[in-house]
């Protein structure tokens, strides 16, 4: 690998950082703590920021030279409502929060490459760090461009990242197009009629209701959608009722919607209105119907995918520039790229052999209580943002 000496010199020093963001994860727009210790790291390399995008984002900023050109480089930067089972030194200090899908070490690469950039500066314009807050649920992409994002910070792209387990730490992943699927949620209420549960007669019991609509939903996807597109529909929660011999009043049916496009999407959310009114209507219920859409799909931009794909054959070798394969996993960089060109990639996050004594017994998987970012990325995934913004700024690898 054709690592930057500088940055591997000071990734021990950045690990520190990493480290101390895990052990105090902070939730979707309450990342306080961590916009704190971002912002003072930039600040204390002479790089001028700029915080509150997105209530809690914060947004660096390293000039040089005389061009007007721009690129962006993301990391985001909050954890899960979810309970560690790790005991090592660095484990989450709070209860009910853990950083388990490597947004500590994403904000770690970012910031081992905003020393060097700042320190360095070999290139004709600007580089913008943007450390956004709240991609679990919140849609933090979204509001840091409703608070203006592009507009205060034009940029030509933007390129994030996000660790891989499972792939090896050395490699990279990368697809043209659609990459993750949009995420939706739906709940509908069904109402009937309670009565005795010896004495079904009298009520109407939204439960069969409820079975009818499970089923009859997946022929939406094997019969109204094309089988060349890619979407699904998963019924995740049904709640009834209170106890065994009473046929309740209502019953609430919900689940989430992937898809790679809206047009599907489109097709998929009137298909499932159409059904869940009819069907109660033919049993004598009637239904409450709520679809939500809440992060678009990540759709890679063509010539800066291209682009980034030579970047990083050249720090690890083409044989290690792999094709993504698209996961129905959704990913708020989404919205980043409807407005702005750009790309969306993987780095290996490795097999979990890297964590240290006092992991959990879990696997070391992404949103897993037992997950560990492995350290042996910073320097890699610093190198890739640097060479990154460099060839992007002066002109190389762009085809």
């Amino acid at each position: 690998m054709n690592l930057i000496e500088p940055i591997l010199a000071d990734a021990a020093a950045v690990a520190v950082i990493r480290r101390d963001i895990h052990a105090h994860p902070e939730l979707c727009f309450q990342e306080e703590r961590t916009a704190d210790i971002i912002a003072k790291a930039l600040t204390d390399w002479g790089i001028p920021i700029h915080r509150g995008l997105g209530r809690t984002g914060v947004v660096g900023i390293v000039k040089n030279g005389t061009s007007s050109r721009a690129v962006g480089l993301r990391a985001d930067i909050d954890a899960l409502p979810m309970t560690e089972h790790n005991t090592f030194a660095h484990a989450s200090q709070h209860a009910g929060k853990m950083h388990a899908c490597g947004h500590d070490g994403h904000t770690a690469m970012l910031l081992a490459a905003a020393k060097h950039l700042a320190r360095h500066r070999n290139f004709d314009g600007t580089v913008y760090l943007v450390f956004q807050p709240a991609e679990e649920g919140g849609g933090g992409a979204r509001e840091m461009m409703k608070d203006g994002l592009f507009e205060q910070f034009p940029m030509e792209a933007i390129f994030g990242a996000h660790n891989w387990p499972g792939m090896a730490v050395g490699q990279f992943a990368i697809k043209d197009g659609p990459c993750f699927a949009s995420s939706n949620e739906f709940k509908i209420t069904i109402r009937g009629k309670g009565a005795h549960a010896a004495m079904p007669h009298n009520g109407i019991d939204p439960v069969p209701v409820a079975c009818q609509m499970v089923q009859a939903f997946q022929t939406i996807i094997t019969r109204n959608k094309r089988p060349i597109d890619t979407g699904v529909i998963s019924v995740t929660m049904i709640h009834a009722g209170e106890a065994t011999n009473v046929v309740p009043d209502s019953c609430v049916v919900e689940g989430t919607v992937r898809t790679f496009t809206n047009e599907v999407l489109q097709m998929i959310e009137e298909r499932m209105a159409l059904i869940a009114g009819h069907t109660a209507a033919a049993f004598g219920a009637t239904c409450e119907f709520a679809f939500k859409r809440n992060y678009p799909p990540t759709i890679n931009h063509t010539q800066e995918t291209a682009f980034a794909r030579r970047v990083m054959a050249d720090i690890v070798g083409a044989d290690n520039v792999h094709e993504f394969e698209p996961t129905m996993g959704a990913e708020d960089f989404s919205f980043f790229l409807q407005k702005t060109p750009g790309a969306y990639f993987l780095i290996g996050n490795g097999d979990g052999s890297h964590r240290v004594g006092g992991h959990g017994l879990g696997p070391c998987m992404l949103h897993n209580p037992s997950y560990d970012f492995n350290d042996d990325l910073i320097p890699l995934g610093a190198t890739c943002w640097v060479r990154m913004a460099e060839a992007w700024l002066n002109g190389t690898h762009r085809g």
